[in-house]
């Protein structure tokens, strides 16, 4: 018997339906749970063939359980060596290396000195920066927003330099990103299961959050087409087996906003029947077939482009 688990937090929307959409295929030597962890002992396997992660980015416990899993030879979707090191930043920097358009971005120190740290600990640091040639460099309006954040949490738009100093002065420890503002005609969200699933939902982000995918622009067959090849080049070159994109389509142009989601939303009440249903029946049937695919013992984990193409010492291209 191959056991496929998920991890999961307070959600159950999307777990409870998961499990109950894989018993119900009634595939011979595959069984579906809620992981269960009573202990954690190094180097030993757990007894799930696949589990599908949807919390440790809020539990370390979970992250360092994962690991040891994938150790032993569990598929966890996501990686969780690949997860513990991406953030938003690099996978922007990414972007611009495979062709993929995404708004002009940079990095920014903590502006309150992170714990047992000084003013000496920076000495490679300039102070200040070169504030002139990042704002002009970027543009206002612009948003700030965390570097390895998640959803909406301090996010900013801002209008002007006066602003950003103001705003910036609020994030104490934490890293931002100051990124262009992409004023858009449309916006979409976009899963990809598998690196080779695909749903492309129209999404309006300005609208509240329980009608966000409630959207009437039309969206030709190219247009799809273009989007879809976007989404997957992005993920195999990042290598993540469940994750969304954001694209932002300016003058014909789709950028792609946000596209670090490891553990997308994926409540009923929120995308809507037609897209939980697509998720849940895409997320089970590859689930299903990671868990087939699966050798105990062995590595069974996804490891992106990026990765497979440095360990080969090969150059980066499209």
């Amino acid at each position: 018997m191959k056991k496929i688990g998920i991890l999961h937090g307070k959600e159950r929307s999307f777990p409870e339906a998961f499990v109950e959409r894989v018993n119900r295929k009634n595939i011979d030597g595959i069984h579906a749970e809620p992981v269960r962890i009573d202990k954690v002992m190094q180097g030993e396997a757990t007894d799930y063939a696949v589990i599908i992660d949807r919390i440790s980015q809020d539990v370390p416990f979970y992250r360092a359980f994962l690991k040891n899993a994938a150790l032993c030879g569990t598929a966890v979707i996501n990686n969780p060596f690949w997860w513990s090191a991406d953030e938003k930043f690099f996978n922007n920097a990414l972007a611009t290396k495979i062709g993929v358009p995404v708004p002009k971005t940079v990095i920014l120190p903590s502006r309150d000195l992170p714990e047992d740290t000084s003013n000496e600990s920076f000495s490679n640091l300039a102070y200040p920066l070169n504030w002139k040639l990042i704002f002009d460099y970027v543009g206002f309006p612009a948003y700030m927003k965390p570097f390895a954040g998640g959803g909406w949490k301090n996010v900013y738009r801002l209008e002007n330099a006066d602003e950003f100093y103001e705003k910036h002065a609020e994030t104490g420890q934490l890293v931002m990103l100051l990124q262009e503002e992409i004023v858009f005609e449309k916006y979409y969200r976009c899963y990809c299961i598998g690196g080779k699933y695909v749903r492309i939902m129209p999404y309006e982000p300005r609208n509240p959050h329980h009608l966000r995918y409630v959207a009437s622009f039309e969206t030709s067959e190219e247009e799809y087409s273009r989007m879809e090849e976007l989404v997957l080049r992005l993920n195999h070159y990042l290598g993540y087996d469940f994750n969304t994109v954001e694209l932002a389509v300016r003058d014909g142009i789709p950028y792609a906003i946000d596209f670090c989601n490891p553990a997308p939303d994926a409540d009923r009440k929120s995308v809507g029947d037609e897209n939980f249903e697509w998720v849940v029946e895409t997320a089970a049937t590859y689930a299903i077939e990671r868990a087939q695919a699966s050798v105990a013992g062995k590595d069974n984990l996804t490891w992106g482009e990026y990765l497979r193409k440095s360990i080969n010492r090969s150059t980066l291209t499209v």
